[in-house]
């Protein structure tokens, strides 16, 4: 019998990858701003326009290939390992099946460190194939030529030629203090799920439904999902800047000494608005991508779960 981590992986892995297809060009607008370390006025529609008519519309999609190898093997790792938590510690205590507040956040300390350990390789590569361009000198003084993008292979060779296998894990301090990230969306939105529940059954049981418990809909995960991200990448936006940079293996980034210390320079150099370039772009995809896997998550995992019912 399929254990529920596996078939809560399995979901998780689907619903992120669609989420990730239906909202990369965002990713790529975010990261692009985000590694930008020069002032740009530009809002997000003048980059969009800009990226469509110099790398035409396939430049949207730099990176793509390891971003939805990266979400799959991202969401999986991280649904099996928060629902694998989940499970034993609801199961080391008696009374409600709810994980209260801090052992939503122990659990997603969990999953998030094991997940961020295990797939930093495939996002250095996504964001080093999402900012890079390949150019023989003819193309560079042909301005209507298209650049190339560098194929996965090249990426990772280039990465390796240059730093070694511990290039591989460019960013991953900043990464793994971004374990915070997950941590704060699946707290906000496990404690407003299960307040929306015991509201809702409060009221059915008012109106004398007997011991019935509210049932959510794929809408309700659709807004819990897209208001938890909303406060969970608001508040660690500046630690994305620092990762992007560090993953795109930049030479100011290199020279970081710490993540506080990128952080201060950052600051230093560019002001407030340094840490927060391309956090329109990211806010949306990380909403729209939150909402969406939330919802198209839940309802794989029930079809997965009758599927496999009706089977054994």
């Amino acid at each position: 019998m399929v254990s529920d981590s596996a078939i809560h992986s399995l979901a998780g892995a689907a619903g992120g990858i669609v989420a990730m297809s239906a909202t990369y060009p965002l990713i790529v607008l975010s990261t692009r701003a985000a590694v930008n370390v020069k002032n740009d006025s530009k809002n997000v529609v003048q980059h969009f326009l800009e990226i469509v008519k110099r790398e035409g519309v396939v430049g949207l999609y730099s990176g793509l290939s390891p971003s939805l190898l990266g979400i799959a093997v991202t969401n999986g790792v991280y649904y099996y390992f928060y629902e694998r938590s989940r499970g034993i510690i609801l199961n080391s205590r008696q009374g409600s099946k709810a994980l209260n507040m801090l052992e939503s956040m122990l659990a997603g300390v969990v999953a998030g460190s094991a997940t961020t350990i295990i797939s930093n390789p495939i996002w250095v590569i996504q964001t080093s194939q999402a900012v890079r361009v390949e150019s023989s000198p003819s193309e560079l003084s042909n301005s209507h030529a298209v650049p190339k993008r560098p194929s996965i292979l090249r990426t990772i060779q280039a990465i390796i030629a240059k730093d070694g296998l511990n290039g591989l894990f460019r960013g991953l301090g900043p990464a793994l203090v971004l374990v915070i990230n997950p941590v704060l969306q699946y707290t906000v939105f496990e404690q407003l799920k299960n307040f929306l529940i015991k509201k809702r059954t409060l009221k059915l049981r008012a109106r004398g439904s007997g011991s019935v418990v509210a049932v959510l809909s794929d809408w309700d995960f659709f807004v819990l999902g897209a208001f938890s991200k909303l406060v969970a990448t608001g508040s660690t936006y500046p630690y994305i800047v620092l990762k992007s940079r560090l993953q795109a293996g930049q030479a100011r980034a290199e020279q970081y000494k710490s993540s506080l210390h990128g952080l201060a320079t950052i600051l230093k150099e560019e002001g407030i608005q340094g840490l927060y370039k391309g956090v329109g772009s990211k806010l949306l995809q990380s909403v729209l991508a939150a909402a969406i896997l939330f919802a198209v998550q839940r309802r794989i995992y029930e079809l997965t779960k009758k599927a496999i019912t009706s089977l054994s």
